[in-house]
């Protein structure tokens, strides 16, 4: 049975949330019928040259019949967890009332659970669903469309500043598990927020975490967005980010890809009007892992700005993928837009892909790339050791340094500290020196 075939006959025995609305309920069965067509993503496709998945077509994951039960062991999920922080929680793809932290929010913002929202809020997310993500939807955007069992719904309103974070946290704890989830964030006009996904597992799992998230930021307002994918070792991952910015909006973006054996996120920006967005990220692979980035920002209006910003590192026999696209319409007079990638291979058999692409139908923009992919300096090396350092912590100090120009964009304290902790830890010298930080 192929990997299609296999969830195709899981589908008909879900139960999934907002099948009762017409809108939605014909949504997935297009996605579904796409998804059985053609199934998951394959390196034929130009945006997945690098990045094979066939691996899924072998290992068939089972989606959570019913209700999850809530993992035993929760240490993993509260070690990443943010201190002072509003939090929703889901396990395995479904939520979790018991882990979640929502009292105190301000009057009039909705964070909820995506399915209890379809109840409460059916037009309100039918005005918001499937409107960011891309018209020619590959495989896995299908397949979340599909088979999403719950997710997240956030809404802030207008002129509503949020003076906390808002973490939303996937735990998966079932092995060969599969869980999928759609979330919804919207900012009105004028509203500010900071919001942190979180991805990790349990122990040291096989399973498979797909998850769509869509964005909404309105006229004036800013979304500080962060996310932190922390699968385990054996872990599969696909997430994917898709952002509208209305007139003067502020969309910033880090990424920080840490965990999982083959993961791959995708974040596009769409600025319809004059706004800004700025995306960072920085992923760090050793063993085997595969960690894929792919961005794309759509300038369609005059006079928006953009700039980009991404560091990796990759060790052992791990394989890393950067791939940045910038398009400016012919209609987006004086952008600005800039990008850059930098990485650093830690071993002669350590492998990263970098492919910066600037796509212009406009003549009067400033425009920028640039893209680096090398080792250690081992002048830079020499020059610590002849001031009386030895050999292993200068390689740890200098990649330290490289990374850390990234973390220290990062404006939430304790997220700050969860990622030096997983910076420290992938040092391949095991003298790290807590005072660096």
């Amino acid at each position: 049975m192929s990997a299609a075939q296999h969830y195709v006959e899981h589908y008909r025995a879900l139960t999934l949330p907002g099948m009762h609305l017409p809108w939605l309920r014909q949504l997935r069965q297009e996605a579904q019928s796409r998804f059985a067509a053609g199934g998951f993503p394959s390196p034929r496709e130009e945006e997945w040259k690098y990045t094979n998945v066939a691996a899924l077509e072998k290992k068939l994951f089972v989606p959570t019949m019913g209700t999850p039960a809530v993992a035993a062991d929760t240490s993993d999920l509260e070690r990443l967890r943010l201190d002072d922080a509003w939090s929703l929680v889901f396990v395995d793809g479904m939520y979790s009332a018991e882990h979640s932290m929502t009292d105190g929010l301000p009057e009039g913002v909705i964070a909820t659970s995506l399915a209890s929202a379809l109840e409460r809020y059916p037009e309100r997310i039918e005005d918001l669903f499937n409107q960011a993500v891309p018209q020619d939807a590959h495989g896995f955007i299908a397949f979340t469309t599909a088979y999403f069992r719950d997710g997240a719904f956030v809404l802030v309103p207008a002129g509503t500043i949020l003076d906390k974070p808002l973490q939303l946290i996937h735990f998966s704890t079932r092995p060969d598990g599969l869980a999928v989830t759609r979330n919804l964030i919207a900012l009105e006009q004028n509203a500010e927020a900071s919001l942190v996904e979180t991805y990790a597992g349990a122990g040291d799992l096989s399973y498979l975490s797909a998850s769509v998230t869509e964005v909404s930021v309105g006229e004036n307002a800013g979304l500080e967005h962060y996310k932190l994918q922390s699968e385990t070792v054996k872990g599969y991952h696909f997430g994917g980010i898709y952002a509208l910015e209305a007139r003067s909006a502020r969309f910033r973006q880090h990424h920080l890809a840490f965990g999982g054996l083959v993961a791959r996120t995708e974040i596009h920006a769409q600025l319809d009007h004059e706004a800004a967005c700025e995306l960072d990220g920085l992923f760090l692979a050793t063993g085997r892992r595969h960690l894929d980035t792919h961005t794309l920002i759509r300038h369609k209006a005059p006079c928006g700005t953009s700039r980009e910003t991404y560091r990796g590192i990759a060790a052992n026999r791990a394989r890393g993928v950067f791939s940045g696209r910038i398009v400016v319409h012919p209609e987006a007079q004086k952008t600005d837009a800039e990008m850059s990638n930098r990485n650093l291979l830690l071993s002669e058999d350590a492998e990263i892909d970098s492919k910066p692409q600037l796509e212009i139908h406009a003549d009067d923009v400033k425009c920028s790339h640039g893209v680096t992919v090398g080792q250690l300096d081992p002048e830079a090396v020499f020059y610590l050791e002849s001031r009386g350092v030895d050999e292993a912590t200068a390689r740890n100090m200098l990649i330290f340094a490289f990374a850390n120009e990234m973390v220290e964009k990062i404006g939430l304290n304790s997220l700050r500290r969860i990622v030096h902790d997983e910076l420290l830890s992938f040092l391949p010298q095991s003298n790290v020196r807590k005072d660096w930080l």
